[in-house]
């Protein structure tokens, strides 16, 4: 695994700060798309189904942020670390998981109150 604590741009080998980004996007990815399912458990009216597939959403996009949380503490804003294209993408899936679980949440509580 990837150690955090040791993150130095000429001594981190680029593989594996590769698979800590790909790590990230795969618990991303994961938590959206647990989303979406509860918000297709939510349209049929399933919304305990619902709640138990958002409560696995939103430990998978912990998981993900948690990630974020060390990458961005050991850069320490010094620029230690590359920013490569596939980091940029792990930001970017990470921020939209977020916003579409959140958006979710409220379609699934407004599914809820019509019936």
């Amino acid at each position: 695994m990837f150690d955090f604590d040791t993150v130095q741009e000429s001594t981190t080998p680029a593989d594996e700060l590769e698979e800590v980004v790909m790590g990230l996007i795969i618990n991303a990815g994961h938590a959206r798309s647990l989303a979406y399912t509860a918000l297709k458990q939510a349209k049929q009216g399933d919304f305990d189904g619902a709640k138990a597939l958002m409560e696995q959403s939103k430990l998978a996009l912990n998981e993900a942020h948690l990630v974020q949380t060390k990458l961005i503490e050991s850069d320490q804003g010094e620029g230690r670390m590359k920013v490569s294209l596939v980091l940029v993408h792990a930001q970017d899936h990470l921020m939209t998981s977020m916003l579409a679980r959140e958006l979710i949440t409220e379609l699934i509580e407004l599914h809820e109150k019509r019936k």
